[in-house]
């Protein structure tokens, strides 16, 4: 496999309300700052991650493209899934060896709509929603299979809003107190906030990479694994495609100094430890995770940046990070950085 890295990561300062600026005007200034981190003004590859049913218009990706500049032409790509996945699909057409850079991006405002109405609509338009299932009624019912301890989640609830507010980028939310329930056993503090924000990510490869950060941080292994969208055919107390997904980037072979997860609620952070084999020491979610942010359709892709950050700035030396999508864990990306390039075998 060839040697990738993530040498840059910006993100917006992210807001829990409207503050008028459409996604092109968010996503301006975080692509200046990663071409500025690295010097570069254009890119081998580029590939984005949004939702049309957020943003209410079709083929929204095309306007976003204003803040990247298509001219002279670029080669360019778009998924409609959280920018963590855009990355997947940068390394992999990193791994053809013929372009050594790219730029991925995610972006999304989630203030302007009703988000549970939105997603429900754009997980599954055809089955399950006459039902009136979205993903918190989705989420609770897992939450019911984990059936974890109200204290544990308060904690876990109390932590990431605390480092939340150390972060500059994050939402400053307070503790979490006693309040009535989402949809029980969720309380509205269990549930990642409302947010606006974009994220984006420069790859490269081999040598440019080193040339492009002091440490650059490798991926020494990502894959991502998907599980049957019905829930009646999983246990939902388990997450068996993390499982697999971690197995198969190699999060077991080394220590693990840091782990961003994908937590959107507070009962999954439990469910995720364990299917990535996760011991208690490891510091998880220090940027405060989504229950402190959750710009949807960038949330997973920071969760990698964020992870790499800790490798760029010689805080960690092995991180993982995870992104997901689909209702109840149903997909899940899991990717390891390693300052040091030990073993290639994926």
């Amino acid at each position: 496999m060839r040697e990738v890295a993530v040498v840059a990561f910006a993100q917006t300062v992210h807001t829990g309300h409207d503050t008028g600026a459409a996604e092109p005007e968010l996503l301006l200034p975080v692509i200046d700052e990663v071409k500025r981190a690295t010097g570069l003004k254009r890119f081998g590859f580029t590939c984005s991650g949004s939702c049309d049913y957020l943003a209410g218009a079709p083929f929204s990706f095309v306007s976003a493209l204003d803040a990247v500049g298509a001219w002279p032409p670029i080669s360019e790509s778009h998924v409609e899934m959280d920018g963590a996945f855009a990355l997947y699909e940068a390394w992999v057409r990193l791994q053809h060896g013929d372009i050594d850079t790219a730029l991925v991006y995610g972006f999304g405002k989630s203030s302007m709509s009703d988000i549970r109405a939105i997603m429900a609509l754009q997980l599954d338009p055809y089955y399950l929603a006459p039902l009136g299932l979205d993903q918190v009624s989705y989420a609770a019912l897992q939450a019911a299979a984990v059936n974890a301890d109200r204290a544990v989640l308060d904690e876990i609830v109390r932590r990431s809003r605390a480092d939340g507010r150390a972060n500059p980028c994050a939402l400053d939310l307070p503790d979490p107190s006693g309040e009535e329930f989402a949809v029980e056993p969720l309380r509205p503090y269990d549930v990642a906030p409302v947010t606006d924000g974009v994220a984006a990510v420069v790859l490269a490869a081999g040598e440019p990479a080193r040339e492009l950060a002091g440490r650059p941080a490798w991926i020494t292994g990502i894959a991502h694994r998907a599980e049957p969208h019905y829930l009646g055919m999983r246990d939902l107390s388990r997450s068996v495609s993390t499982a697999d997904a971690g197995r198969a980037a190699g999060v077991g072979k080394g220590q693990v100094d840091v782990a961003e997860l994908h937590t959107q609620f507070s009962h999954e952070e439990p469910i995720l430890r364990e299917a990535l084999g996760l011991s208690g020491d490891v510091m998880v979610n220090p940027s405060g995770g989504p229950l402190a942010a959750n710009p949807v359709m960038a949330t997973g892709l920071i969760r990698i940046g964020e992870a790499a950050r800790r490798i760029l700035d010689g805080s960690a030396d092995r991180a993982v990070a995870h992104a997901t999508s689909g209702p109840c864990l149903q997909q899940n990306l899991v990717a390891v950085l390693e300052g040091v390039v030990l073993d290639q075998s994926l």
